[in-house]
């Protein structure tokens, strides 16, 4: 009875548009018989006429390859029909209007077609048949990736105070299968409530939500935090939202000396600065145990000395507030006699002592080789001494006896006292 009604109707719809010619018209038509009105039976595993597909993921908006291959040919044509049962492609033959559809590739042996564009309509299980005797068919499964939204970060609008908690929310939509959120602050990966995942009414995907709860330090002032998604849709990072979180905290104060070296009689000043957020409004300057120096000048987070005095020296302290919080901060001060230096750095005492090193060292190694010179080229010294003088009974004997000696007023005598 099926097929009495509807095998008409599909040979209306389908043969008459691939198969305008009789011959073609008369093919079509006992295949699509054969194919709806004697399914097929059980093959074998190496049945060189068995139709093999793959199952395919394809993301929202990309293109999709289907490929139908048999071993061997019969000259039988291979056919492409969709979930909604409609041929796709009949060999080499356009079978349903859909520009998205293209061919590819089309032999006795293979039929591989592409899905551009593709939907969230266009998933589902798809069929290649080959019309030999019975009809042989393959399914292949076709599974669409809903690509989740950019994720939108809230709770963030207002700046949080030192010590107070935050709770961030983080939310992606538009995703199939539902996806999965991680936090961030700068680098570090923070733990998250667990997602919250709704569906939507009107299609097939998820909304996903996360939440994150904060105690903020003063630390976390513009620090990042970022909301990323993971779905196998998307590389690493593909789709994150950051924003910067900032923080209200009280001054961390602490005052610079204008110069390392106060002495008598000269100029000085006191620096005050206040870490805070927001920037500290005033400043105030006082001197334990007592009152401020009578000549000391201050001007907001300065303080001036126009003239150092030994009675300057003490603790001084700044006290900074900005609203939020008030801190304070300590500088000693020891005012040295004019006559005192600046203390040499360290860097100074290492050259210094690396060039006295390297003197020394070339000094000996002159008087070294200067040494070995003296020692290699000593001369050899002649005396001269009278011959035959050690057979001579006395000294005036072997000196007269001496040869190349000379006699008279030129004659050399030795007296020993």
């Amino acid at each position: 009875r099926f097929c009495s009604l509807l095998i008409p109707r599909l040979l209306l719809t389908h043969c008459s548009y691939i198969a305008p010619c009789l011959s073609d018209f008369i093919h079509c038509s006992v295949n699509f018989y054969l194919l709806f009105c004697f399914p097929p039976c059980c093959y074998l595993d190496d049945d060189p006429l068995q139709p093999v597909t793959a199952d395919e993921t394809v993301s929202v908006g990309g293109t999709v390859t289907l490929t139908c291959r048999v071993a061997e040919s019969d000259n039988s044509s291979l056919q492409w029909s969709n979930t909604a049962q409609q041929t796709l492609y009949f060999g080499e033959k356009r079978a349903l209007r859909d520009n998205r559809i293209q061919l590819l590739h089309s032999t006795s042996t293979e039929l591989t077609i592409t899905i551009a564009d593709v939907q969230l309509s266009d998933e589902g299980e798809y069929k290649c048949a080959i019309f030999t005797m019975p009809v042989r068919t393959a399914r292949a499964t076709v599974t669409v990736l809903g690509v989740p939204g950019k994720p939108q970060i809230s709770g963030l609008e207002t700046p949080v105070q030192e010590g107070q908690k935050v709770t961030l929310t983080c939310t992606s939509t538009g995703s199939k299968p539902p996806a999965k959120l991680h936090w961030y602050r700068g680098d570090q990966e923070l733990e998250g409530h667990l997602d919250v995942v709704e569906s939507n009414p009107d299609d097939p995907t998820y909304n996903v939500s996360s939440e994150l709860t904060l105690e903020v330090t003063s630390s976390d002032d513009n620090a990042l935090i970022t909301c990323a998604v993971d779905h196998p849709s998307l590389a690493p990072g593909d789709k994150r939202s950051e924003q910067t979180l900032r923080v209200l905290y009280s001054p961390n104060v602490q005052i610079h000396p204008g110069s390392n070296l106060p002495r008598e009689g000269e100029k000085f000043s006191l620096r005050c600065t206040g870490t805070s957020n927001p920037e500290p409004t005033s400043y105030i300057w006082e001197k334990k145990d007592g009152e401020l120096p009578i000549l000391a000048k201050a001007d907001g987070a300065v303080l001036h000395f126009p003239m150092l005095n030994k009675s300057d020296n003490g603790v001084y302290v700044c006290h900074a507030d900005n609203g939020i919080g008030n801190n304070q901060g300590e500088y000693i001060l020891l005012v040295q006699d004019p006559t005192v230096m600046a203390p040499s750095s360290g860097v100074d005492h290492a050259v210094i002592g690396g060039v006295v090193a390297v003197i020394v060292f070339i000094l000996l190694c002159l008087l070294i080789v200067l040494g070995r010179y003296l020692i290699r080229h000593k001369g050899t010294y002649l005396t001269h001494e009278a011959k035959g003088s050690d057979d001579a009974p006395d000294a005036d004997t072997a000196i007269i006896n001496a040869e190349g000696g000379q006699s008279g007023s030129e004659d050399k005598k030795e007296y020993f006292i």
